[in-house]
């Protein structure tokens, strides 16, 4: 269940064989919808779009933020009842994209597993370790040989746009980028970072 002021590892998956992105276009629309649909309840720390499914660490805005963007949320008095308005905040936005790609590909049903994926991170270690991971990911599945030819991540944004968690995190860049070439070129050491941040959940 989301909580408030709080960092959470989401992801999902296509549905079946399908890809949640066919071209470059796709990318672009599905980044466009979610910062629409998320922007308003979450900031995005760190990202990674793959052709069928995603990886993304968001920080739940503060209830005071929420509200000034959703005069509604205002008004749910329940801890139960403002978890569900953000939950449904992201299931809105898995069905806009999936509205408009199916008109483009004139396909039907759904697109996105049904269920997406949450778990809360809490703490320092685990909040790293997932910086690392959705940022290894197109090298582990094999798009590319190196991370930083992938075009859709926040592997090179990361750093400006968070400074200070950066620095916390990792250091200097120069340890953020040692960070993340040591996890890529040592395969246990990868293999030890997917069991404890999927697998577990």
């Amino acid at each position: 269940m989301l909580n408030f002021k709080t960092y959470y590892h989401i992801y999902n998956h296509a549905n079946g064989d399908d890809n949640l992105f066919r071209e470059k276009e796709n990318y672009n629309f599905f980044l466009k919808k979610y910062h629409q649909h998320i922007d308003p309840i979450a900031e995005t720390i760190a990202w990674c779009l793959l052709p069928n499914h995603f990886h993304l660490l968001v920080k739940i805005k503060s209830e005071e933020a929420i509200a000034e963007t959703h005069p509604k949320f205002q008004t749910l008095d329940e801890f139960e009842a403002r978890t569900a308005f953000l939950s449904k905040q992201f299931a809105n936005f898995f069905s806009s994209y999936t509205q408009a790609f199916n008109k483009v590909y004139k396909r039907r049903g759904s697109l996105f597993i049904k269920n997406f994926k949450r778990k809360e991170v809490l703490d320092d270690d685990y909040l790293r370790n997932l910086i690392l991971y959705i940022h290894l990911n197109p090298a582990k599945h094999g798009f590319k040989k190196e991370i930083d030819e992938w075009p859709w991540t926040s592997w090179n944004m990361f750093p400006n746009e968070y400074s200070q968690l950066a620095k916390e995190l990792f250091g200097d860049l120069e340890q953020y980028n040692r960070a993340h070439k040591n996890k890529q070129t040592d395969f246990e050491e990868y293999v030890k970072l997917e069991n404890d941040l999927i697998q577990s959940t």
